[in-house]
Formats: C-alpha cells, sequence, structure tokens
C-alpha cells in the first residue's frame, strides 16, 4: 500500500489529486470542529457518555461521523444521511421500474440516479437534524427552550445540522470530481481513522493503573486487532472463480471464442452494509429506552434488558439479522438466470454444465455457499467486540466494523490508484 502511493506520488498529476484530497480532509476535520449554537456542551457530553455510548443507534451514527455526532457538531450528521439515501434508492431501483430503466441507460442514467440520491439525502437530514434536536431538547443540552426563543434555536440548529450534511456531500463529490475518488468513502474513512489517537491514550492510560488485568488486557487488544485485520483483508481479496468456456465459431475466415476465462464471486461482496442494516434494527429498543423509561419488572423492561449490548439474546438477533441482510443484498446484486441467459447468448458455458437453467441453478447454489461463508465472516467480525466488552467490561462498541470499514476502503483505494497508474502507461510502478 505504501509503496503505491510512493509510486503515485512520482506522477504529477496523481500527486495534485492526492493533496487535493488531503485537503478536502482537511476540511472535513475542521467543519466536525465548529460547534452548534444555542447548545449546553458540558450537558451534551454528560448525556452522551451516559446514554449513547452502548451499542445502540447513536453509537452507529458516532462512528459514521469520525466523533462529531457525540459532540453536536456543525458535521454531526456527516456521511449518515448519503448512505442511508444511497442504500434506500439502491433498493428502490429493483422495486420502481423507473428507477430500474435509469439504473441501466448507462452513464447519463447514473448521474439522474445520483442527483435522486442527493436530493432524497436532503430530505433524510431534515429528519435526522429534526431528530436529533429533538434528542437534545430531552437530554436539556439546547439553552433556549421557551416562546420564541425556543422556535428559533430550533430552526438554527436544524439548519446548522442539515446544513453540515449538505457540505459533507459536497466535499465527497469534490473529491470524485477533483481526487481521487470514493469521496463519501474517504470522509467517512478519515473520520474513522481520526479517533484512532484517542483510543491509543486510552490503552495507554490502561496501562498507566498498572493493574495486573490492564497488563494482560492491552496487548491481548493489540494482538487482536492486527488479527482481525489481517483477516478482513483476506477475507476482501478472497474470491469464488465460476470457470467459462466459449465456444468457437467461424465468422468468414476469422475464427471467434474458444477461450477460457472465469467470473469472480467475492466472498464478501456486500460490504459492510448488511452490519449496518442489523445495527438499525437490534439497536431500536436501546435507543427508544432513552426516551421511554419502562417500569422496573415489567415484559418491556425484560425485552430491553434482552437487547442490552452485551446480553446473549442482542448477540444471536445481531448475528441472525447479518447473515438474513447479506443474503437479501446479494440476491439483490447478482440475478443467477440473467447470467446463465448472457452466457447463452454468447456461446458461453460452464464446462460440464448445461446451458439454461441447469447453469442458472450451479451459480445458484454457488452463491448461496458463498454467501453464507461472508455473512459469517461479518457476524464473526461484528460480535468480536460485543463478546470482548461482556468478558471483560471495557467497551469498544463498533470496533469490528470500523476497522472493516477503514480497511475495506483502503483496500479499494489502492485498486483505485493502481488503475489509475495502469492507464498512464507507467510500467514498472506496480513491481
Amino acid at each position: 500500500m505504501i509503496e503505491t502511493f510512493r509510486n503515485a506520488w512520482k506522477i504529477p498529476d496523481l500527486r495534485k489529486k492526492l493533496i487535493f484530497t488531503f485537503f478536502i480532509i482537511v476540511i472535513y476535520r475542521i467543519g466536525g470542529t465548529v460547534p452548534v449554537p444555542f447548545l449546553d456542551s458540558a450537558k451534551l457530553s454528560s448525556w452522551f457518555e451516559q446514554s449513547a455510548n452502548s451499542g445502540n443507534f447513536f453509537s452507529y451514527l458516532n462512528v459514521l461521523s469520525g466523533g462529531n455526532f457525540s459532540k453536536a457538531t456543525l458535521l454531526a450528521l456527516s456521511v449518515s444521511p448519503y448512505i442511508n439515501a444511497q442504500i434506500i434508492i439502491q433498493l428502490l431501483t429493483y422495486a420502481l421500474p423507473p428507477l430500474e430503466r435509469l439504473a441501466h441507460e448507462g452513464p447519463e442514467g447514473k448521474k439522474k440516479l445520483d442527483k435522486i440520491t442527493k436530493y432524497f439525502a436532503l430530505l433524510i437530514a431534515v429528519f435526522q437534524a429534526w431528530a436529533y434536536y429533538l434528542t437534545l431538547s430531552k437530554a436539556e443540552a439546547v439553552l433556549y427552550t421557551n416562546g420564541f426563543d425556543k422556535i428559533f434555536a430550533e430552526i438554527v440548529i436544524i439548519a446548522c445540522f442539515t446544513a453540515g450534511a449538505s457540505v459533507t456531500i459536497w466535499l465527497g463529490e469534490e473529491i470524485n470530481s477533483k481526487g481521487i475518488g470514493n469521496g463519501i468513502s474517504m470522509l467517512l474513512f478519515a473520520g474513522i481513522v481520526a479517533r484512532g489517537p484517542e483510543a491509543v491514550l486510552n490503552l495507554i492510560d490502561l496501562m498507566k493503573t498498572g493493574e495486573a488485568k490492564n497488563m494482560i488486557l492491552v496487548p491481548i487488544i493489540i494482538v487482536s486487532f492486527i488479527l482481525i485485520v489481517a483477516f478482513i483483508i483476506f477475507m476482501n481479496e478472497a474470491e469464488r472463480r465460476i470457470p467459462i468456456q466459449y465456444a468457437k465459431r467461424v465468422v468468414g475466415r476469422k475464427q471467434y471464442g474458444g477461450q477460457n476465462t472465469f467470473i469472480p464471486v467475492k466472498i464478501a461482496m456486500s460490504g459492510v452494509l448488511p452490519i449496518i442494516f442489523a445495527m438499525a434494527f437490534v439497536s431500536l429498543p436501546s435507543t427508544l429506552e432513552m426516551f421511554i423509561k419502562p417500569t422496573e419488572g415489567s415484559f418491556y423492561d425484560k425485552f430491553l434488558h434482552w437487547f442490552s449490548y452485551t446480553h446473549p439474546v442482542y448477540g444471536i438477533v445481531y448475528f441472525v439479522l447479518i447473515i438474513g441482510f447479506n443474503y437479501f443484498y446479494v440476491s439483490m446484486q447478482y440475478n443467477p438466470v440473467e447470467i446463465a441467459n448472457n452466457l447463452r447468448q454468447n456461446n458461453g458455458g460452464v464446462p460440464g454444465i448445461r446451458p439454461g437453467k441447469p447453469t442458472s441453478d450451479y451459480i445458484k447454489k454457488i452463491l448461496s455457499k458463498i454467501t453464507l461463508v461472508g455473512a459469517i465472516f461479518l457476524g464473526v467480525v461484528a460480535l468480536l467486540p460485543i463478546i470482548f466488552t461482556a468478558f471483560t467490561g471495557l467497551n469498544i462498541a463498533m470496533g469490528g466494523t470500523s476497522i472493516l470499514i477503514v480497511v475495506a476502503v483502503a483496500l479499494e483505494t489502492v485498486r483505485t490508484m493502481e488503475s489509475q497508474m495502469m492507464m498512464r502507461h507507467h510500467k514498472g510502478f506496480l513491481e
């Protein structure tokens, strides 16, 4: 990875793109320090430490914002409205014929879909800003709560959060057009990595206590982190190759086809999306607890206890949902019948498998097995921090998901840089 960036730095136009991307990331991080007016930062910090640092939905939003959400800064919503809009539009693309037609219209259709996604992200940002304002108001972190001052403060706070989300989308687009690409992912990457020094300082503080338990746990955490990164890289690069053979055909005096190739099927093809979907569902009970206090001993109280971050029921439901959403996402991305039809139309086929339905059944069977392996991989990565927290009492909520996002974005960025260098025909740079 370091060698790839070093080689890219030697190319003038790629160097400009790298500098521009770094400049945008710096602006993004500076924007994350701008406070939103009419908020009590002391009460906000106290409330978040007590209520929203236990694996609920706010922890998920805090990870996506790089810690800005817990501080209620200008970029508190960060990339979450755009990510949610992308997911929803992607799902609707397979459900609504007009959007499906746009998806098949090439670059022009993609531009229109991107425009629809941005408008939808703006609506989601307004809703999330309003919901966050209500949460802050309930936590008594809003300075003005009566009369016209309350209305004015509400409008300003919601407008600031919404504007911050819009600025984040614009910064991501600038990286796409003038930087190295993957704009939103790069901002998400930068936000998570920015929390790294804080995590390192926390580990140092644990070592300073001198307790035997901490002296053992800290090396275990470091070794586990390295092993998880290696495991994620291995699984991200792993793929199942379906062999394809094209029949020979003669057109005039020329012979076409006859070559052998393969269809690569990645094991972790759905990325981190199943974890995000599952987290949104399992965190709902603990999020509702912040607004509706249950009566002690009631069924609702026991139900919320089952869905506490370290309870076995929470972990089991979380794991099952990850597997379910992984199958759902893969079924949307891969259509075995369409793949089989395309192969037959191009005189191709899987060796030993008849064209048509037998080929689609064969591809479907392979996808089912690969999807299960990928789902278990995501489930293990997501559950490791929960299991570690349950046994040690140290809160590293969303740790596995953060590492997964960082590693995936880093690998994708390296691939993008390598492809851009290859396009410029600089032989030897990738050796």
